[in-house]
C-alpha cells in the first residue's frame, strides 16, 4: 500500500521546475555531480516553513511559467524569488505557510526579483531516489519526480506523503532572512587553489570592481564578465572541482562553478565562494552586478555554522 498520494497537477509546465532535495553525495568519484537546491538558502527556509525535516525535497521553479492545481487540501510555503506567483488569482505570500484547498490554482508569472522559487509541502515531495537521492539533474538524466532527470511536463502529478510533518515552529520567515535581491550581493570568495599564480594586477581588479553576470548562467555554473585575469599558468592537471570553485579559462572570465557542475576541471581557480555566496549568485539576473570579496575559511565556517544551526 502507498505512503504517497497526488498533491498538485501541472497544468502548465514552465521553462524548468526540478525536484530537489539536499543532493546526491559521495558518488563524484564516479563522475556523477551533486544536483541539489541552487539557493540552498531559500530551499531550507522553505523546508522549515512547511513543518518539515533538512533534506525534503523541494520544487525549484527557475523563471517562472508554472501552474499548478491542488489535488487535495496541503499546506505549503513558497521561498525565494518573487515570481509574482498568485493563488487563485491573488497574489501569494512568500516566505509564510499556507493552505493550499483542493482545486485552487497556484500559478508563477514572471520574475520581479529573483530567479528561482522554492515551493515545499508539508510531508516533502515524494520520488523514488536514484543512487540515494532524488535530486534532478537533467544532463545526466538522473532524479526528479520520474527517476529521468526530467523537468516537470503538464499532466505530469507530484506525490506527497501521507503521514503529516510536525508542525511548523513558525509561520513566517524573519525579516533578516529575506534577502533583497535587488540590491548588488558580496559574494564571499575563500582564495585558495591557484590564486598566487595571478599577477598583481588581476587579483585587485578581481576584488576591487563590479562584476556582472553573463546570459550564459544555469545550474552549471555563472560566467562573470569583466576585466581579463591573467594567470602565469598555461596548463594543469584536471582537479576535482567543489560548490562555488571560481576557474578562469584562458579568455579570463571567471566561471563561478553551481550544482550541476562537471566533477573535474583543469583551469586555474581563484578560490571558492561560500555554499551562501553561491546561493545568492544562483539568484542573479543576466546583467545583474556582483562584487567578489575575499574572506578566510574560518569566517565562512562560522557563517555556515550560523546558517545551519538555524535551520537544520
Amino acid at each position: 500500500m502507498s505512503h504517497h498520494k497526488p498533491g498538485l497537477r501541472v497544468r502548465r509546465a514552465g521553462p524548468l521546475a526540478l525536484l530537489q532535495d539536499a543532493g546526491r553525495f559521495g558518488v563524484r568519484r564516479l563522475g556523477v555531480t551533486q544536483g541539489g537546491p541552487a539557493d540552498i538558502h531559500a530551499w531550507a527556509w522553505a523546508n522549515r516553513l512547511a513543518g518539515n525535516a533538512w533534506g525534503a525535497a523541494v520544487l525549484e521553479v527557475t523563471f517562472g511559467g508554472l501552474v499548478l492545481e491542488a489535488e487535495r487540501d496541503i499546506r505549503l510555503a513558497v521561498c525565494g524569488a518573487d515570481l509574482n506567483a498568485t493563488l487563485d488569482d491573488a497574489p501569494l505570500p512568500l516566505w509564510q505557510s499556507i493552505t493550499l484547498r483542493r482545486g485552487q490554482v497556484l500559478r508563477f508569472q514572471q520574475p520581479a526579483s529573483g530567479l528561482r522559487a522554492y515551493l515545499a509541502v508539508a510531508g516533502g515531495f515524494q520520488a523514488a531516489p536514484v543512487l540515494g537521492s532524488v535530486a534532478c539533474v537533467a544532463r545526466e538524466g538522473l532524479g526528479g519526480h520520474d527517476g529521468n532527470g526530467s523537468p516537470l511536463a503538464e499532466g505530469d502529478v507530484l506525490m506527497v506523503s501521507k503521514a503529516a510533518s510536525r508542525r511548523a515552529d513558525e509561520q513566517h520567515a524573519p525579516d533578516d532572512a529575506r534577502p533583497d535581491y535587488r540590491a548588488t550581493p558580496e559574494l564571499a570568495l575563500m582564495p585558495g587553489a591557484q590564486i598566487a599564480e595571478f599577477d598583481g594586477a588581476s587579483l585587485y581588479a578581481a576584488f576591487n570592481q563590479p562584476w556582472h553576470v553573463d546570459d550564459r548562467a544555469d545550474r552549471m555554473g555563472v560566467r562573470l564578465c569583466g576585466p581579463a585575469l591573467r594567470c602565469r599558468l598555461d596548463r594543469m592537471i584536471s582537479e576535482g572541482l567543489g560548490l562555488g570553485a571560481v576557474q578562469v579559462p584562458p579568455d579570463g572570465q571567471p566561471i563561478a562553478l553551481l550544482n550541476d557542475r562537471q566533477t573535474i576541471g583543469g583551469y586555474p581557480r581563484l578560490g571558492a565562494l561560500t555554499l551562501l555566496a553561491c546561493a545568492r549568485l544562483a539568484q542573479c539576473m543576466p546583467g545583474d552586478a556582483v562584487i567578489l570579496k575575499p574572506v578566510p575559511a574560518e569566517a565562512a565556517l562560522a557563517d555556515y555554522r550560523r546558517f545551519i544551526n538555524t535551520l537544520r
